[in-house]
């Protein structure tokens, strides 16, 4: 697997290359977390977003589908006793319903052959009236940042989608969503946050 081979020398990659955003986004997803929150976080890679939120929540399920990444970041959050790291597909979360008050995935939906099934999942196994996070890097018309995207396709990875602000916004009005909050933390390759509100409706549509 792509993100296996690369899982050691990512961190040095994004540090090098978009350092600020890289380390910002954890720390603007962490403004959402609060001491009490059982959080799922989806897609954790190496545990940078991971590091920042940890000491802010309760209790926190870290997954990833590659072992590799999920190494590496079980290595950068060792000293916290709250955090489980587990394998685990986003469009197939092995939980109960509304098991968790937040959920995060940090840039992974622009990498799914079908993201609506990652937000229904996402959705399923968040409480009503909760949040589910997702910063995803956003293009911004940057030559740069596209150079970077090319290089990493390059290497292996596979990109479903490419977003700039307005085309991130989009994507999730196209797929229901409406009243979303969204932030941007800027840098080399800046990443869009988007930040839903779960209404309940899904639980709704099952009955």
């Amino acid at each position: 697997m792509f993100w296996d081979k690369i899982s050691s020398l990512y961190d040095l990659f994004e540090n090098v290359y978009n350092h600020k955003v890289y380390t910002g986004t954890g720390k603007a997803v962490a403004e959402y977390i609060e001491p009490s929150d059982s959080v799922l976080e989806c897609a954790c890679g190496t545990g940078a977003i991971t590091l920042c939120i940890a000491p802010e929540c309760k209790r926190l399920v870290a997954t990833d589908f590659s072992s590799g990444m999920l190494r590496q970041a079980a290595k950068k959050c060792g000293k916290f006793d709250n955090v489980i790291f587990r394998r685990a597909d986003i469009t197939n979360i092995k939980c109960k319903d509304a098991r968790f008050d937040k959920a995060v995935a940090g840039n992974v939906i622009h990498l799914l052959p079908e993201p609506e099934k990652a937000l229904a999942e996402l959705e399923r196994v968040v409480k009503p009236g909760g949040k589910i996070i997702i910063p995803t890097y956003i293009n911004m018309s940057q030559k740069s940042a596209g150079l970077a995207v090319k290089f990493i396709e390059l290497l292996g990875a596979d990109f479903k989608k490419q977003f700039d602000l307005e085309t991130y916004k989009s994507f999730f009005e196209d797929m229901g969503y409406k009243d979303v909050e969204y932030r941007v933390v800027e840098g080399r390759m800046p990443c869009a946050v988007a930040v839903i509100t779960t209404t309940g409706l899904w639980y709704n549509k099952r009955k």
